[in-house]
This record gives C-alpha cells, structure tokens and sequence, in this order.
C-alpha cells in the first residue's frame, strides 16, 4: 500500500461536520492511512470518526493542525509529494503516469475558498475535471485511480463489523452475529 495523507482545509464547526465526515470516509475506505485536518478544531468529529474506525477497523487516524504550511514543510523535508486536487490544476489524465509511481503523498482537498500559497507549495495541482465538483468525489476518483480500482477489494482484519454484499437486502455481519438489515 502506499502510504497517502489527506490534508482536509478549512474545517468550520458545525457547517462542515458532515462533509468532512464524507472527506474522511472515503481517505480510509479508499487507502488513506490518515486525514489531517485545518480550520476550527472539532473533538466530537474526531471522537466519532474513532468510533467508525473502531467498529469498521483498520488504522485510520484524524489529526489537528494549527499550522499546516509548517506541516507541508516538514512532511515534504520527510519525502511526502504534495498534491493538492482542484479544478484549476492539470487534468489527471494528463499526469497519472507520473502519479501513480509515487509512495509517499499528501492530498489536499479544498474546503472554503483556497488560499493562493496552497498552489505554490504543492508540487502537483491536479484536476479531476474542469468543472465544479465536490471535494468528495474528487478525493474518491483521485485514489480510485491512484490504486487502478484494487482499493475497493480491500479488507480490514480488525473490523467488528462487515457487509456480505447482496443482490437483494442489506446483511452485517457484527461482533456476535449477522444482522439482516
């Protein structure tokens, strides 16, 4: 696995609870290692994004940062590329030969309006199409290529809860039991 960092910006309580959730959700369920956060601290997302964690498995962690262009800094000093995803970059498919080679990245998706030095400091600015979209599926298609779709196979050990996919209901497998749902 590669080992992917999600920087998240501009995260305000309680306006962007939930579409950070859905930021978070898709950096673990598509091989992030962790999502790295800016803006306002919020304890209760972090606590309950440990619960999902807890529940679903695997080792996903939400972290803080006060100062994240003394992060990038030092992440890049680390070996980390920074690419940061937005509308205005160079189309993926224009560079996903190059991308996919790397190991060590940090991805940063956009929350309110960017500031200007996110696009100096990172050392790819990447579209995922040169339209309006959300941060969500453009983080979503950005690892889903970045991985050529094996993300979606993945599996953690450690889960207390799975799903048995199936044509038809919704079934849970739980830590006693399954749950047709």
């Amino acid at each position: 696995m590669k080992d992917i960092l999600v920087l998240r910006l501009g995260h305000r309580v309680p306006r962007d609870a939930r579409i950070s959730t859905h930021v978070a959700l898709v950096a673990r369920a598509f091989g992030a290692r962790a999502l790295y956060y800016t803006g306002t601290r919020d304890k209760e997302f972090e606590s309950n994004f440990s619960k999902i964690v807890d529940r679903w498995g695997g080792e996903f962690k939400i972290f803080f940062i006060e100062h994240p262009f003394k992060w990038l800094d030092e992440m890049k000093a680390g070996g980390y590329t920074v690419i940061h995803l937005t509308m205005y970059g160079i189309n993926i498919n224009d560079l996903l030969d190059r991308l996919v080679t790397l190991n060590k990245f940090i991805v940063i998706v956009g929350g309110e309006k960017v500031p200007r030095k996110y696009f100096e400091v990172s050392d790819y600015n990447i579209a995922i199409g040169h339209q309006p979209h959300s941060e969500v599926a453009a983080l979503a298609i950005f690892l889903d290529r970045i991985y050529f779709g094996r993300e979606l196979d993945m599996q953690f050990p450690d889960a207390k809860h799975y799903i048995i996919g199936s044509k038809r209901g919704k079934y849970v497998v739980g830590d006693k039991n399954m749950l047709k749902i």
